[in-house]
């Protein structure tokens, strides 16, 4: 299974659980019906709070239709949702975005867009998205290869306890100077700095 599927679940786990208290009117009884696998009521119960606005309803909208649970797995519909939700700043959703661009799923596959939406969401708080940064940076995907960066954004993660971070930082670092390394870690403290 590759890092960014492993990602990608982690961060659907993760943000379904931080909506526990209701947005409205059946958030609550959507939420309970996802923890015990009834979909349907899941999907009855969000797709009104969605349509009519509620971006934390947009985006479980969008892991229905992303993960296919409940509604056959449609990237273009979980897309269309993700979006909806991203555009009022909710970050998983945004980071979500930047995985289905990342990996060309419901659209055309487009790193920069990728790259935009990963920002977009550690902007607003997605720590996951630094370490789908830190991939972007080290394997040069729409942006210049740049281990740097990488370590930097690995860093950050592994600051937060992100899983798998540290090891993928310390992995880049193997390819780095102690001055790269330096510099890296002066650029993540600035960033830190810069985000309070």
């Amino acid at each position: 299974m590759n890092v960014m599927l492993l990602i990608r679940i982690a961060l659907a786990f993760t943000a379904v659980t931080m909506y526990v208290v209701p947005a409205s009117a059946g958030f609550q009884e959507g939420y309970e019906a996802f923890s015990r696998g009834d979909y349907q009521t899941a999907i009855k119960e969000y797709r009104p709070l969605a349509e009519q606005g509620n971006r934390n309803a947009q985006y479980n909208m969008g892991l229905l239709y992303d993960f296919g649970n409940g509604v056959p797995q449609d990237h273009k519909e979980a897309h269309r949702w993700y979006e909806m939700a991203a555009s009022q700043g909710h970050a998983e959703a945004q980071a979500n975005l930047g995985v289905l661009y990342h990996k060309g799923e419901g659209v055309t596959q487009d790193f920069k867009q990728a790259r935009k939406w990963f920002e977009l969401a550690v902007a607003n708080g997605d720590r996951l998205a630094m370490l789908k940064l830190g991939l972007m940076y080290e394997r040069g995907e729409g942006v210049l290869q740049d281990y740097l960066h990488a370590h930097k954004w690995y860093n950050l993660a592994a600051a937060d306890g992100i899983p798998n971070a540290a090891p993928l930082r310390d992995a880049v670092a193997k390819m780095m100077t102690p001055a790269q390394i330096a510099e890296a870690q002066r650029l993540a403290r600035e960033w830190k700095l810069g985000a309070q």
